[in-house]
């Protein structure tokens, strides 16, 4: 059975991409299991069991020690390149 072709605005075309698109970006995202905010470049995360992260903030608040800890980067870390000048 044949679909009907539908015709679609570039507009509405260009809204659903870019909602696509932020959806795929915020799901790569870590956040805070306690503020829900997202850390910032150069903050710690600490995790605590297989699915709890946190961030600098509230780490304070939990009493045992983390299971682990890694620093927020840029999302070009291990992408760049660095150029140097010679002379």
């Amino acid at each position: 059975m044949a679909r009907a072709a539908t015709t679609i605005d570039e507009q509405d075309l260009e809204r659903e991409l870019l909602r696509r698109s932020v959806d795929a970006m915020t799901t790569e995202l870590a956040s805070c299991a306690d503020c829900g905010r997202t850390p910032l470049i150069g903050e710690t995360l600490y995790r605590f069991g297989a699915s709890t992260t946190v961030c600098e903030l509230c780490r304070p608040l939990r009493r045992g020690e983390p299971d682990s800890s890694e620093r927020v980067r840029n999302s070009e870390y291990g992408q760049t390149v660095r150029v140097h000048r010679l002379g």
